[in-house]
């Protein structure tokens, strides 16, 4: 076949759907990974190979790419997508939860670049764009274990960038700012889970929950951002890091205006965390 293959996880809904959508208009022939069935019957209405998927699963993710290989033969362009964000005070986190936020979004990307950069290494060359997140580069509190996942991915990808240079595979990385998606809805559904009746930040209920939403804020439609983005990645020369939406540029720039300390007390008074402390003391 002459059409590029675009492979996209994450493709049920929020930036994965709006950009399997934006590939097929463009001509690409699009496989998007979705974990259940009936997800998988609304990417194949729109003209998506859809592959049932749990990226942090070995068998799922190698039986998708078999079927993706038979019927492409080729991957000129993975992006990984699939993610969540698990926000709560990071010395509450269970440890099996905090395992579950780096198999999803470091080691699931991970698995499928092993998967994949050696059919990349064949064909002559191709593309792996990691979604990371603004979130990787300023660390906020009540976000500890997702900041950490998209630093991790973002110190990963400039490896693989360099690393992979040689062999005519380049690595993008993506920090996105703000976003419609079910980012902010499912990441309330983990906060609710996770803070007990006897935590330390219950009083700072609310504030958890406006940081679990707080990507929402603003944000900019899916198929907008999915637009700019594919004209990025579809452009002669893509670059390594693309920050797109709102807030993806006024993080890093406080980031790197402001001193830690001022930081810390800007992220405390927003969050609460003065309140509790001055509670404490009382």
């Amino acid at each position: 076949m002459s059409a590029q293959v675009v492979m996209i996880t994450g493709c049920s809904s929020g930036i994965g759907r709006a950009l399997a959508l934006e590939y097929v208009r463009r001509g690409f022939a699009v496989a998007g990974a979705v974990r259940r069935v009936e997800q998988a019957d609304d990417l194949a209405a729109h003209h998506i190979l859809p592959l049932i998927m749990d990226v942090t699963d070995d068998k799922q993710v190698r039986a998708g790419l078999d079927r993706l290989f038979r019927e492409y033969e080729r991957i000129d362009v993975l992006i990984n997508n699939a993610g969540y964000g698990l926000i709560a005070p990071a010395v509450e986190i269970p440890h099996e939860e905090l395992v579950r936020q780096f198999e999803t979004n470091v080691f699931a990307p991970m698995r499928l670049i092993r998967e994949t950069a050696g059919r990349m290494k064949e064909q002559g060359g191709g593309m792996i764009v990691n979604i990371g997140s603004v979130s990787g580069v300023v660390t906020t509190p009540f976000s500890g274990a997702y900041c950490a996942t998209k630093a991790a991915l973002h110190a990963l990808s400039d490896a693989l960038r360099m690393e992979l240079a040689p062999f005519g595979i380049k690595v993008v990385t993506v920090q996105p700012g703000a976003v419609q998606s079910q980012f902010g809805a499912k990441a309330r559904q983990i906060v609710e889970k996770i803070l007990k009746p006897d935590s330390w930040y219950l009083p700072l209920r609310h504030q958890l929950m406006a940081r679990a939403n707080a990507s929402q804020e603003g944000a900019m439609p899916g198929e907008k951002f999915a637009i700019k983005l594919a004209d990025r990645l579809t452009s002669k020369n893509p670059p390594p890091v693309i920050r797109l939406a709102p807030k993806s540029k006024l993080l890093p720039f406080l980031k790197n205006t402001f001193s830690v300390s001022r930081l810390d007390r800007i992220f405390a008074k927003k969050f609460g965390l003065v309140n509790l402390q001055n509670h404490r003391k009382n």
